[in-house]
């Protein structure tokens, strides 16, 4: 069965609104998606590779989500600002996109079982899921993705 990424929204750390999957600005996209705060440091662990892909593929880009559940606006302003005052990097920002909705829902139409763990998913500029990963990064892992993003900037046609 083929995974779609589900019709949401959220807002960047420049807080820009955004509608996904249809803003995702890649022909491809990496997303690195977290759900508890200490998931940051599994984040990281990816970053230098997916810098290096984005670098590579000009059809390619990545972006973290923070994923949290539904919170009223000052709660949300709080954990934003939080987050942007840590950031000083305006490019990391734009490419960080909190989202704040029911997680569980979300999960089950990513068919992601847990939130124990970061996942890293490719995405198609249709939202399709072409790949997935789950927890810190490995040469192995890399590899993995590497070899699915040629595929999928070839499938593109760029």
């Amino acid at each position: 069965m083929a995974v779609r990424f589900p019709q949401v929204s959220g807002s960047n750390l420049e807080r820009k609104r955004l509608n996904l999957p249809q803003d995702f600005e890649g022909q491809v996209n990496i997303l690195l998606v977290a759900f508890q705060q200490w998931q940051q440091g599994e984040v990281n662990t990816w970053i230098p590779s997916v810098q290096e892909l984005e670098a590579a593929y000009p059809a390619l880009r990545y972006y973290e989500l923070p994923t949290i559940r539904p919170l009223n606006r000052l709660a949300q302003a709080f954990i934003n600002g939080g987050m942007r005052a840590g950031i000083p990097d305006r490019l990391a920002r734009q490419r960080t996109i909190t989202l704040y909705l029911d997680k569980d829902a979300f999960r089950q139409a990513l068919d992601l079982p847990d939130e124990e763990h970061i996942y890293v998913l490719v995405i198609d500029d249709a939202g399709n899921v072409l790949w997935r990963e789950r927890g810190v990064f490995s040469p192995e892992k890399r590899e993995a993705l590497e070899a699915r993003v040629v595929e999928a900037v070839n499938e593109a046609g760029t």
